[in-house]
């Protein structure tokens, strides 16, 4: 490449040339050689290309493993092997993986993703105790910010959100700590939960945080759907509200074990889970039902539901996940093999050749990836 005529051409003609391809060409591109390399991570280069519309990709998280478990040669170990995330393109149908060894963190566990940046805990590399934080990466820029310090119970007991302004909370059943990234003295600002019950699947966006939580008794469910707006967060309270109407009906009881993801965009709100055959206590499900909330009218609509033929193999299953939003839905489940994907604009198919999980339960999230720099 040193003696290559495309040396001679001065680095702003070939920050245009290559501005011209997408996103997907500009990242194979990237791993053609050190120049190529070079010229296409560079500040400038990232700045031209900065609104570009991002890939819809999913991630997935990391399988539940215990890096500490088996004493130090285990760890050592686990820091001898180079940190990634698996990846899949529903566009091309391919599966690849970003590595994350630019982190100076043991162990580091995706959890969530909002415009081009995905959020993980931890372990300082420094410290032989598990001390985790939440950290703010893109994988394509390999820049990341280490978030205000938070205790180990967040990680092990708190569910991370992000919005599209990324701005991120920490919720457990008892508390929420918030953080916009401009507050005073760069910290944490915690509350408390006050919810009737652990949040189910919670989401934030809207300016809001959407959560269902059980009602009901011990002997059976009853789901309600709770949201609190982020201007009404207070030092003392948090002002959750259940948002019920009438004419929504027994739109809760026909649900099984109903999960909340985002959807399309910030006016519509997703709920999955089984359709019940019946109203008995521990009814059958007849497939798997996609109900879509619009947040400005209040109003549910159907938006999918699982073919008999593909419900058949969860049906099977003692266990199954749901993960995704937008505009897709993704499903898991034990002895699987792969994944059922629902495109609100293309219908049903499978996913093969999932990678790294031995029991096919996974769990994951929507990465918009994006060419952009992070801010300080």
């Amino acid at each position: 490449m040193e003696s290559s005529p495309i040396n001679l051409l001065p680095p702003d003609s070939l920050h245009q040339i290559f501005s011209s391809l997408p996103l997907r060409q500009i990242m194979i591109c990237r791993s053609v050689c050190k120049f190529f390399n070079q010229l296409l991570t560079s500040q400038c280069f990232t700045e031209i290309i900065s609104t570009r519309p991002p890939l819809n990709l999913l991630a997935l998280r990391p399988p539940h493993h215990h890096s500490h478990r088996h004493g130090g040669n285990q760890t050592a170990n686990n820091n001898n092997i180079r940190p990634y995330i698996h990846v899949y393109d529903p566009e091309e149908n391919q599966w690849f993986r970003f590595n994350l060894d630019f982190l100076p963190f043991r162990s580091p566990q995706p959890v969530a993703s909002s415009s081009g940046l995905i959020y993980l805990w931890g372990d300082s590399i420094d410290s032989s105790e598990s001390s985790k934080s939440l950290v703010a990466c893109n994988p394509l820029t390999r820049q990341f910010k280490v978030l205000p310090q938070l205790g180990s119970a967040w990680s092990r007991h708190g569910t991370v959100l992000v919005d599209s302004a990324n701005r991120v909370m920490v919720l457990t059943e008892l508390a929420a700590l918030y953080y916009s990234g401009v507050v005073i003295a760069n910290q944490w600002l915690k509350f408390s939960s006050n919810l009737p019950s652990k949040p189910r699947s919670p989401v934030l966006m809207s300016s809001s945080v959407f959560a269902l939580c059980d009602v009901g008794s011990p002997w059976r469910s009853q789901w309600k759907l709770f949201s609190c707006k982020l201007t009404n967060l207070t030092i003392t309270h948090t002002n959750w509200k259940c948002l019920e109407r009438h004419e929504w009906g027994d739109i809760f009881d026909i649900i099984k074990r109903p999960r909340l993801l985002r959807g399309g965009c910030d006016s519509k709100l997703l709920m999955i889970g089984g359709l019940k055959s019946t109203f008995s206590l521990n009814p059958a499900c007849s497939t798997i039902l996609i109900l879509r909330l619009d947040l400005e009218s209040l109003e549910w609509e159907e938006a999918g539901r699982m073919p008999l033929d593909m419900y058949r193999g969860f049906q099977e299953s003692s266990k199954f996940k749901v993960f995704g939003g937008g505009d897709r839905v993704y499903f898991s489940a034990k002895r699987m093999g792969k994944l059922a994907m629902w495109d609100f604009w293309e219908g049903w198919r499978w996913i093969d050749g999932v990678p790294g999980y031995g029991d096919g339960l996974c769990r994951g999230f929507v990465f918009d990836a994006k060419l952009t720099m992070m801010m300080p």
